[in-house]
């Protein structure tokens, strides 16, 4: 796809973008949580486990997500691989913006929400130092904004287990 101003890119097929979210799951619960997640580096994003709890089924949900950090708090990207639709853990945090985050150093109590107007920007130009293509990528979303995700602590007295989530298991 070519947009005015931003270089053409090409994605994997879904089917292969969704066989190596599968192979990650599988990884991190095969090797008990020693492979799977990371830290950010200054050349790469780092990979945590966003805890969420499903917006029509009330059940707790995992997806594994890249992110960086911004001070205190962790940011990500909603894009589902890069496909028009949102991704599911963005629809359930939309709804439940209280959450667990597990991280290469344990887990942590964060509040979800969506970054806007210069914080957005800001936000964005962080992701997009680590690969030209991220405006490209964005670009092939028929339109869509992808929402840059900012999940800040919650202080310690927020942190009791919000609807189970410290059970969730499943993606």
């Amino acid at each position: 796809m070519t947009v005015e101003g931003v270089r053409p890119v090409r994605l994997p097929p879904r089917w292969f973008i969704r066989a190596a979210w599968v192979v990650h799951r599988a990884l991190y619960r095969v090797s008990g949580g020693r492979f799977g997640l990371s830290r950010p580096k200054a050349t790469s994003f780092g990979m945590m486990r966003l805890r969420t709890v499903g917006r029509r089924s009330g059940q707790p949900r995992v997806a594994i997500v890249g992110y960086l950090e911004d001070g205190p708090n962790l940011v990500t990207l909603a894009m589902n691989g890069w496909a028009d639709a949102e991704p599911a853990w963005w629809l359930n945090l939309q709804a439940h913006p209280e959450t667990v985050v597990e991280l290469t150093d344990g887990s942590r109590a964060v509040r979800g929400r969506r970054a806007e107007s210069d914080e957005r920007i800001r936000l964005w130009a962080k992701w997009s130092e680590l690969s030209d293509n991220y405006d490209a990528w964005a670009a092939m979303r028929s339109g869509k904004t992808t929402a840059v995700v900012v999940l800040e602590p919650r202080s310690s007295a927020t942190d009791t287990n919000p609807r189970g989530l410290d059970h969730a298991t499943s993606s």
